[in-house]
């Protein structure tokens, strides 16, 4: 049957990167992106690469999942997933962050999983924040976070972390800890039916929505100097770990994270 690929906030950035790795790989690779300008024109770029198909749709619309779904079906046999939808401490406040960055990933992963069989890979975006985070996270905090999809969740998580979750550096952290968390146990629940599940956390990663954090957080600088490294990684060194991770290669990995931080998370804790 047709294999399908997906890819999630396509039209720029690293999800466009983790496009031009998976272009070719699969018979029809679908680029999934909010804007609908830039997701034309990402399609447009990988055309000669193998058939792509641009869909415009919001990660955090059930009906719009709903629809991708359907088109997956329509097409074939899910074959990858590259989960790069997602915003940053300075794009939206703490409760569209929790809704964007973790929420919709668990939606997404419901969404898709009745169509997971063997060989489906999926590997969705957290971020070495989400590592940071770790040595903070409390029982309290953690129950809740590993129910993104449960009632009142934002007011729950708001609860049990208490106020300082209403930072929005502070609420991505957290979120990109539970997406860490959550394909523990999606991999789990995938594992019967031969499908994977990974996530990666980028660090200081040279894109648009990269830039624009840090010309409003000082502090970003100074991981880029504490990185062994000595710099900023590339949107397509990310995109070639999430290509492996996919890959049947990588057929004995699932339910853990790739750490793509050039070092920093090693310097900072040595």
């Amino acid at each position: 049957m047709t294999t399908v690929g997906v890819v999630t906030g396509a039209g720029r950035g690293m999800g466009y990167a983790c496009a031009q790795r998976l272009s070719g790989t699969v018979d029809v690779l679908l680029l999934a992106d909010r804007d609908a300008a830039t997701v034309a024109t990402a399609a447009e770029a990988l055309a000669p690469a193998g058939a792509v198909e641009p869909i415009v749709l919001d990660i955090t619309d059930g009906d719009a999942l709903a629809r991708l779904a359907d088109r997956v079906s329509e097409l074939g046999t899910l074959r990858a997933v590259a989960h790069a939808a997602g915003i940053s401490p300075t794009m939206a406040d703490w409760r569209q962050i929790f809704t964007v960055d973790l929420v919709a990933t668990a939606m997404l992963a419901e969404t898709l999983r009745p169509f997971a069989t063997a060989g489906t890979a999926t590997v969705c975006f957290a971020s070495m924040a989400g590592s940071m985070a770790q040595s903070g996270l409390t029982p309290e905090v953690a129950e809740v976070l590993d129910d993104p999809l449960g009632a009142r969740f934002l007011d729950r998580i708001r609860d049990a972390a208490g106020p300082t979750v209403e930072h929005s550096g502070a609420a991505y952290a957290l979120a990109k800890l539970g997406v860490q968390r959550f394909v523990r146990r999606e991999a789990v629940r995938l594992g019967p039916r031969g499908a994977r599940i990974c996530s990666v956390s980028p660090g200081i990663i040279d894109t648009p929505q990269g830039r624009q954090e840090a010309e409003h957080n000082p502090r970003m600088g100074g991981f880029v100097q504490q990185t062994p490294l000595g710099r900023t990684g590339r949107a397509d060194e990310v995109a070639a770990v999430v290509a492996f991770a996919l890959s049947d290669d990588a057929g004995f990995l699932s339910g853990t994270d790739l750490l793509v931080d050039g070092g920093v998370c090693a310097a900072m804790s040595t």
